[in-house]
């Protein structure tokens, strides 16, 4: 008998869905994860957030090693393992395009419509994102982070050529926000108007790239100085290159997407029905042994 209520819970658990892919993540920079209070503090945030219970999701260390692996080449800074402050969520469930939301009292210069133009150049267009830290920062290095969260929700990573190109463009609308005095959003909106018509137009060749540059800057009343138009032009070139590299990862997120929305709701009853059922068997097991 004892046997036989094994093999039948071993034959429930091998029916029982096999999820490859969380569909709900978060990542901790290394700074928070290793101070309680801290740590509470965003957790706190996130769950005020979303419905989920966030101790369910799946969490990573988001390290100084990491950040700097990817942002050194593009904006020179290092950072030490006591400044990476910055936590990021990723939620999939949500499949009705991708919605930011950032700890504006906490992140103080990088907003939603930045977040999303950096991740559309990773070949994400859907997703909740939530992204705070417990001190005061600029919010670039959190990129990393959300990242991390989307590698981890959907299962797969993300081509390191397409997180470089990522990096840099978010770099790259940060420092023309804070070298021209515009708006945050203005910016953003700038670029994603030139990436609109620079891949409706396919291209790749910088020069090229820089006549949208210049137009559509013109057009929205934007004066960039020929420097910044080039640095522009390079960096949404770079985000073009990298697009070929992205072809498993989008059917990936795309499969996860899926996967999340339809098991949302329902996770939570199987898991609970398993538990149940674990329960009952081993009440059995332990009656017959």
């Amino acid at each position: 008998m004892k046997k036989l209520l094994i093999g039948l819970f071993l034959i429930i658990i091998m029916l029982s869905p096999v999820y490859s892919a969380s569909g709900f993540a978060v990542t901790y920079g290394e700074t928070t994860y290793g101070n309680a209070n801290l740590k509470n503090t965003v957790n706190t945030y996130f769950q005020s957030k979303t419905s989920k219970n966030i101790t369910d999701a799946t969490s990573k260390v988001v390290t100084a090693s990491e950040v700097n692996a990817i942002s050194t080449n593009i904006t020179g800074n290092t950072y030490p393992s006591s400044q990476i402050f910055s936590c990021a969520m990723v939620d999939l469930s949500y499949n009705q395009g991708i919605d930011v939301v950032v700890d504006t009292s906490k992140i103080t210069v990088v907003t939603p419509k930045m977040y999303a133009n950096a991740l559309e150049s990773c070949g994400i267009n859907n997703g909740y994102v939530v992204v705070t830290s417990p001190v005061s920062a600029s919010g670039e290095a959190a990129l990393a982070g959300v990242l991390d969260s989307y590698e981890i929700a959907v299962g797969t990573p993300i081509p390191a050529q397409a997180k470089k190109a990522a990096t840099e463009e978010l770099h790259t609308e940060t420092q023309i926000v804070n070298e021209t005095g515009v708006d945050p959003n203005k910016i953003a909106d700038l670029f994603s108007n030139i990436k609109n018509q620079v891949q409706s137009q396919n291209l790749q060749d910088p020069t090229k790239i820089k006549v949208i540059v210049v137009n559509v800057a013109n057009s929205m009343n934007i004066n960039l100085t020929d420097q910044q138009a080039q640095q522009i032009a390079n960096t949404i070139s770079d985000s073009q290159k990298a697009q070929s590299s992205l072809t498993n990862f989008k059917n990936q997120l795309q499969n996860a997407t899926n996967q999340a929305t339809k098991s949302g709701g329902i996770i939570d009853q199987i898991m609970n029905y398993l538990h149940s059922i674990y329960n009952y068997l081993t009440n059995l097991v332990q009656q017959y042994s």
